[in-house]
């Protein structure tokens, strides 16, 4: 179940991802497998050649990307989240997402 994020932010996470830009999306997130976690960020890009290479770039596996036309992304949660939203600048994701 996802919430927290408005459809503006939504809609423009895939303009984004259409144009082959790397996109982040953050929103909260409940699913009794991960229990603890309480977010998901995906990470998406239609190019999907630089999506791999995002994932290769932060030492993920590229083989759990969902290549859902017209939105790959990658889902990225856990321990993992936060550092790689620091490198990569996401600094409002992480306050506004409480993943300080």
């Amino acid at each position: 179940m996802a919430f927290g994020i408005k459809r503006q932010e939504l809609n423009q996470w895939k303009q984004n991802v259409l144009r082959g830009e790397i996109a982040y999306l953050t929103h909260y997130w409940l699913d009794n497998r991960y229990p603890g976690v309480t977010s998901v960020t995906k990470v998406g890009c239609a190019d999907i050649i630089r999506l791999q290479a995002w994932c290769v770039k932060h030492k993920l596996p590229a083989q759990y990307i969902h290549n859902r036309d017209p939105f790959p992304h990658f889902d990225l949660i856990g321990s993992r989240q936060r550092p790689i939203l620091e490198q990569e600048g996401q600094w409002e994701q992480i306050k506004r997402f409480n993943l300080i």
